[in-house]
């Protein structure tokens, strides 16, 4: 069984090194038209003094729920198709990998 941890490891280290990029070419296929749009979109459902937190690295994570509530429900729709997870799930891995998507924004 090592060997399969080694392996899984190994896939949720590349996952996780991965997971930006990856989240930004989705967004790119949205109407949001990438991380910027995203991001954007946060800033106009009121969750700006937040972005700018994570933008400074002081800031902390913005829950699912949060990011939900800012964001069009058809776009997290499209986005959970694109990744074949639901929606409660898409807004996880936004969550997730959001703080490095404001950062690489500048």
């Amino acid at each position: 069984m090592g060997l399969f941890d080694d392996l899984a490891s190994m896939a949720e280290q590349e996952l996780k090194a991965q997971g930006p990029a990856l989240l930004n070419q989705a967004l790119a296929q949205t109407p949001l038209g990438g991380a910027s749009g995203l991001i954007d979109q946060l800033v106009q459902g009121g969750l700006g003094t937040a972005v700018q937190g994570m933008a400074s690295g002081n800031g902390a994570a913005l829950t699912p729920e949060q990011i939900g509530s800012a964001l069009d429900p058809a776009h997290v729709q499209q986005l959970a198709q694109q990744f074949g997870v639901n929606p409660t799930d898409v807004l996880s891995m936004i969550s997730q990998h959001l703080p490095a998507l404001v950062q690489a924004r500048g």
